[in-house]
């Protein structure tokens, strides 16, 4: 049994919190608010993340960050991706050992354009850092929970820590793997949610399955195009966190992303639709960060500039369809 502290009570955090405490772990959910807190405590419930979900007693929440920082010498970090430089200059000031990090959450820093790995190394000394392992793959949480079979991805350089992660989620119902390319699994999981989110336009649109298999494809094209130049294992892009992650959140009602496509193919604005979801749509970030780095990379992508367009200038959607379809003829395989 392992003492672990998962930062941010949504819903993923929530469900590998499940997930961990079915596995005999002594796990802390952390969450900034404390009505939230007492919820899970009280109610072994977190109704606005996982409705109908019960959640096992022996899963406690606290709002104190000091008091979830000390709990354990293993940290899970599922906070948007917007909060994680906050959350780690909070937590700086109760670090004082070293502590293995875990990080889940799947973005890309607009502007600053910083992989999350790369945003935790920047915002924690080296002196509490062991290693930060990226857990990643397709999964929805609302179906993790009601223990439907799960196969992600724990990535390190340092392969040990890799199977430590493994050792500590891996269940019946929960199969992870491990991987060395951090950089191919991180680019894979965060821009996955930008061809989501355009997916999820398409079928706002009412194009069909034609359609949806082209934008998955040629999404996948784009993907390893970015994360080759960046240093990635073009055969991770056709593993769990590229190919499987990119089915599972363009296809499925459960994605926030394709949801809020969705909403956008069916004419509503950005504002709207952000405010209707609710919780975090971290393609919107992504689909501006992914577009600066195809361009600091010189990369081509057609798929993210015409996403881009949509969300931030205005462009409406069949316009931009239309553009993508009647670009200049090129070859379908691209030399990597």
């Amino acid at each position: 049994m392992e003492n672990v502290t998962i930062l941010g009570a949504g819903s993923w955090g929530t469900a590998l919190a499940i997930v961990l405490a079915e596995n005999g772990h002594n796990t802390l959910l952390w969450t900034h608010r404390i009505e939230q807190a007492n919820e899970i405590n009280e109610q072994h419930t977190n109704e606005k993340y996982l409705p109908n979900i019960q959640l096992p007693t022996k899963l406690t929440a606290t709002a104190d960050l000091q008091e979830a920082v000390n709990h354990s010498n293993i940290i899970v970090v599922a906070v948007p991706t917007k909060a994680i430089r906050e959350v780690c200059h909070s937590m700086m000031t109760f670090l004082n050992d070293k502590k293995l990090f875990i990080h889940v959450s799947k973005g890309i820093e607009p502007d600053i354009l910083k992989r999350i790995s790369e945003m935790l190394k920047e915002n924690l000394s080296p002196d509490v850092i062991e290693e930060i392992v990226v857990l990643s793959g397709p999964s929805h949480a609302e179906e993790v929970v009601l223990h439907h079979p799960t196969t992600i991805t724990a990535a390190c350089g340092n392969l040990e820590m890799a199977e430590k992660v493994q050792d500590l989620f891996m269940n019946q119902y929960f199969r992870v793997y491990t991987n060395e390319d951090v950089v191919g699994v991180e680019i894979g999981g965060a821009l996955k949610n930008v061809i989501a989110l355009a997916a999820g336009v398409s079928d706002g649109l009412n194009y069909g399955d034609n359609a949806k298999a082209a934008l998955i494809t040629r999404g996948l094209a784009e993907i390893t195009r970015l994360g080759v130049k960046m240093g990635g294992n073009p055969f991770t892009f056709a593993g769990l966190t590229g190919m499987g992650d990119l089915i599972a959140t363009c296809t499925s009602v459960h994605s926030r992303n394709w949801r809020a496509g969705n909403m956008l193919g069916k004419g509503m604005k950005l504002d709207e639709v952000l405010d209707n979801i609710g919780m975090v749509v971290e393609g919107v970030r992504t689909t501006k960060a992914a577009y600066q780095l195809s361009q600091e990379y010189d990369v081509p992508m057609p798929l993210t500039t015409a996403l881009y367009d949509v969300l931030f200038n205005d462009k409406e959607p069949k316009e931009a369809v239309d553009e993508l379809m009647i670009r200049m003829k090129k070859r379908e395989i691209d030399i990597l």
